[in-house]
């Protein structure tokens, strides 16, 4: 993109001035890519066939300690063993989830079936279950599924 057509998005009144490079930005940015979100868990194989069968990603990288999900060229998913793992609370407090997952699907309750039976678990807890719901992977992490995301 050019520097004519940039425009701070930071500053809504120059939204239609040009902007330029930052003067401090080296000549050769070193690249930077998105690889993964890599989850802590006490089973890690456990939770890669939880994620890999509800998204239909294989393994591409397996130790007794991790495992990496994905496709070649595109970003994956880990999972990282943790002895002394503590699985979130969530939506009590003591132990926050700390992150989670949004998956845009065209059906909530086909969605939400699907991975009930993979071993999802439905809290107790859902704020608005007519646009998106909360469930629970195997290891306690909080994830959603939503339709308002979509491919």
């Amino acid at each position: 993109m050019s520097t004519e057509s940039q425009t701070d998005l930071t500053n809504p009144t120059s939204a239609s001035e040009p902007t330029t490079t930052p003067a401090s930005t080296p000549a050769s940015t070193p690249a930077i890519r998105y690889a993964a979100v890599t989850f802590d868990c006490l089973d890690p194989a456990e939770l890669a066939r939880f994620y890999g069968d509800a998204l239909g990603l294989p393994v591409t990288y397996s130790s007794d300690d991790f495992v990496m999900l994905g496709q070649e060229g595109s970003a994956g998913l880990g999972f990282n063993r943790l002895a002394d793992y503590r699985r979130p609370t969530w939506p009590d407090s003591s132990q926050e989830k700390q992150a989670h997952l949004e998956l845009g699907v065209d059906d909530l309750d086909e969605a939400q079936a699907r991975l009930l039976a993979l071993g999802a678990v439905e809290p107790a807890v859902q704020t608005q279950p007519d646009r998106w719901r909360v469930l629970l992977d195997p290891a306690g992490h909080p994830f959603c599924i939503t339709t308002l995301a979509r491919a």
